[in-house]
């Protein structure tokens, strides 16, 4: 829960403070809430004072961010890593227009933070406190950092800030000596620290699927000492646990439900029938007698893997130690080729408006700061170019493959990736904000990471802005792109518009490809207004090629326009004068003639 808190003398000062806020000393306030994170308004000397008895470590530490009074800077003061200060920092500077103080060497030299960059892509840490310590020393003086990878996106290798780091995979294109193996420093990976890797970092993308079978109502105890010791047996690590999976039958069984609630994971269940069309290394007819399936542990791991998945342990039984337990348990570990961790990702739609970055909201630019990955067309990513960090990665995709580029962002999100997917203008006009929320809907509740829309300003709204008011009484916006909607479908709304006498914004007018229907379209209004009627022709706004003409509907230079360009088309009201436009709204006192 988020809470303000605020010391005496600060509360006092507020007139009519909430009946909720937090009163008392500065001390005894950072003390209560020493934890998740706290924001602190003061003097960074006077919070620094106050932190430093709270201070316990790396890993234990909240992230401390200071606001100076009228909040100009923010400066992340403590957990700038781990605990994400630095992340949180470019955020609350992003939705304060403030500016983030960064004064970590990471960002000073364009680094991958590598102890806390695998958190954006979903994944989770493993290692000795002194190993990460180690090898962020080790990073700041210079010395060349080996990693090796054999699970998780390996989109993070796009980024500039990872060009200095060492690729040492096993299915890397050069051949590493056995020498220079034994010097890598950072494994990316679901297997578990061993005792001749100590001094080896892990990041653990989920990506193990854990099949469990067991009698009815086994002890909560014994399904988890299974599942440990699977893990242990097979040298694999628990944080690269993605779920469980296992028959539909057992969908009600206490024990798995109170582990997957417990430790965030999904549970799977497979029906007999999927299950019995998995081949497996050992399976067993008293299960197939029973179940209808000949193994219910390594096919549900198997299931859940996916295609390319395969088997990392294979069944293993756990019975009771102790007169308290009772029933047992049968586990399964498979590997998947994709880790899959919706919880921890998230998907944010991004109106990039027209493309001048002083038009972007903050909004926005809080959601780009927060996403590890940009996707969308390369020239709406040219546009935020400027604002991207050398830590996070920028996917281009083919201005007709919209669907793709929305499967792939979701997909990345699905991982436990934060994503961005950016549209110019608003993505919910003609953006990518309704694909993805139909793909997104289309999956079952429990894969579906956060999805979240930020609204830009959109050409048309722009296009309004630059030539006054004519958007002030009633108007509609229509593509005439035909490749989406039929060609007859988009006349009927053209006449429409043309019967209603609404003001009219043309997206997508006209291309190489497509000349002839914006002098159809004309023709259509023209069938309901004016030859004088004034018509916005506005071209690539808010770049430096920005070029706003006002014309008659009559005399339209169609030649003129293609599909950097929108339309805004006036009604019977609409008049142009001194080189504006207006469409009066008919306020009482107005002079509407």
């Amino acid at each position: 829960m988020k809470q303000i808190a605020l010391t005496v003398k600060a509360a006092e000062a507020i007139q009519t403070p909430p009946a909720d806020l937090i009163r008392g000393s500065g001390a005894a306030l950072l003390q209560q809430h020493w934890r998740g994170t706290v924001i602190v308004i003061g003097a960074l000397g006077a919070v620094t004072r106050l932190i430093a008895p709270l201070i316990a470590g790396k890993s234990t530490d909240p992230a401390v961010l200071v606001l100076d009074a009228e909040a100009r800077v923010v400066v992340p003061l403590l957990g700038g890593h781990q605990a994400r200060a630095e992340a949180l920092a470019y955020e609350l500077a992003a939705v304060l227009g403030a500016i983030a103080v960064i004064t970590g060497d990471c960002v000073s030299q364009k680094r991958l933070p590598l102890d806390a960059f695998g958190r954006d892509w979903g994944w989770r840490p493993g290692g000795e406190i002194g190993a990460w310590r180690a090898l962020m020393v080790e990073q700041a003086q210079g010395h060349p950092i080996r990693f090796s990878q054999q699970s998780g996106s390996k989109h993070w290798r796009l980024c500039s800030a990872a060009a200095a780091l060492v690729d040492s995979s096993p299915d890397g294109d050069s051949e590493e000596s056995a020498e220079a193996l034994a010097t890598i420093r950072l494994r990316i990976t679901a297997e578990r620290r061993s005792s001749s890797s100590s001094g080896v970092c892990h990041w653990h993308p989920p990506v193990l699927w854990i099949g469990v079978g067991c009698e009815r109502n086994t002890s909560f105890s014994l399904v988890e000492r299974a599942i440990h010791r699977g893990l242990a047996e097979a040298g694999l690590a628990p944080e690269a646990v993605a779920g469980l999976s296992t028959i539909e039958r057992k969908g009600d069984e206490p024990a798995l439900l109170k582990l997957a609630a417990e430790q965030g994971w999904p549970l799977r269940l497979k029906s007999p029938e999927a299950l019995a069309s998995i081949d497996v290394p050992t399976p067993s007819a008293v299960v197939a007698a029973e179940m209808g399936t000949a193994s219910v542990a390594e096919a549900a791991a198997l299931l859940a893997a996916g295609e390319r998945g395969h088997l990392r342990l294979s069944k293993r039984i756990e019975k009771p130690q102790n007169s308290k337990e009772c029933g047992a348990a049968t586990v399964a570990i498979a590997e998947a080729m994709e880790p899959f961790a919706p919880q921890r990702g998230e998907l944010h739609l991004i109106g990039s408006g027209p493309g001048d970055l002083t038009l972007l909201t903050a909004d926005a630019k809080q959601a780009l700061s927060r996403c590890v990955s940009w996707v969308g067309y390369g020239l709406y990513l040219d546009l935020l170019e400027p604002l991207r960090r050398p830590d996070q990665v920028r996917l281009d995709g083919q201005l007709t493959r919209e669907r793709d580029r929305c499967l792939q962002a979701l997909e990345l999100a699905r991982q436990g990736a934060r994503v961005a997917l950016v549209s110019s203008g608003d993505s919910g006009i003609y953006g990518m904000a309704g694909l993805a929320l139909e793909l997104w809907l289309s999956l079952p509740e429990q894969e579906r990471p956060r999805f979240e829309v930020h609204p830009g300003i959109s050409a048309l709204q722009l296009a309004a802005a630059r030539v006054g008011a004519p958007l002030m009484h009633d108007f509609c916006t229509i593509s005439l792109s035909d490749r989406l909607t039929p060609w007859e479908v988009i006349e009927k709304r053209l006449q429409a518009a043309a019967d209603g006498d609404f003001v009219v914004a043309l997206y997508n007018p006209r291309s190489k490809g497509r000349d002839w229907q914006l002098e159809r379209a004309r023709q259509i209004l023209l069938s309901g207004r004016e030859v004088t009627t004034p018509v916005v022709l506005a071209r690539q706004l808010g770049r430096s090629e920005e070029a706003v003409e006002l014309h008659a509907l009559g005399t339209l230079p169609v030649d003129a326009v293609d599909m950097l360009t929108v339309l805004v088309i006036g009604n019977s009201t609409s008049r142009q004068s001194d080189g504006r436009l207006v469409t009066p709204r008919g306020y009482p006192g107005a002079d509407l003639t």
